[in-house]
């Protein structure tokens, strides 16, 4: 009996993990996507719900600590994704794509997906955003939930993925979700579930 209440509980979470996922991609979008060779990643936009008596510097900073934690995650996945023969696209260091980036004076300087395609060098990019209503790490959350009170166990994250081929200078490809986590949340699970269930339909992944 334990088991079978195991079972139902697995397929329930998976079946709210799973759904209200969007989906858009064009209908050449595989098509450009195996015309690229060098794609890049670029840094998340992250937003963390404002919350009273939180500094807003300390805020932003922890948006991109979360943004860079994001980042290293997403590639990180791919990489070893490419390691198993999954994709076959070269992958540009996130060191490089954000050193570039910052000596172009992005984000402070906005810049057009054709600006930055040209920029960086490359064939395609990967964009994502993650709406987080509390900070990912435990130390953060749980500070906010010590001061501020409230249930606090849950982290509900909008996320949103896209793919933009940079000769059609078109998007192709986009994602989005939403999933809730735990307080123990972290960028690494959060990132691990959105790509698991994304990359069925992106078109880098291998057939």
């Amino acid at each position: 009996m334990k088991s079978f209440k195991n079972i139902i509980l697995v397929a329930l979470v998976t079946l709210l993990l799973s759904s209200c996922a969007k989906i858009f991609y064009s209908p050449d979008s595989r098509i450009l996507a195996s015309k690229q060779e060098l794609i890049a990643i670029l840094p998340p936009n992250v937003s963390i719900a404002a919350r009273k008596k939180v500094d807003a510097e300390a805020l932003k900073e922890q948006q991109k600590t979360e943004s860079l934690n994001f980042q290293k995650e997403i590639y990180a996945w791919l990489l070893k994704r490419k390691m198993q023969g999954k994709i076959d696209k070269e992958i540009q260091q996130i060191e490089t794509t954000n050193a570039i980036l910052k000596k172009a004076g992005y984000p402070e300087n906005p810049m057009t997906t054709s600006e930055i395609c040209k920029t960086l060098g490359v064939d395609g990019v990967m964009s994502s955003a993650f709406g987080l209503s509390k900070p990912m790490s435990n130390g953060a959350a749980i500070a906010l939930t010590v001061l501020f009170g409230g249930g606090g166990a849950t982290n509900e994250v909008r996320t949103s993925l896209s793919i933009t081929d940079c000769e059609s200078n078109k998007l192709i490809w986009n994602y989005e979700h939403k999933i809730s986590g735990g307080l123990g949340s972290s960028s690494s699970r959060i990132v691990d579930n959105l790509m698991r269930k994304s990359s069925k339909k992106m078109p880098y992944f291998i057939k």
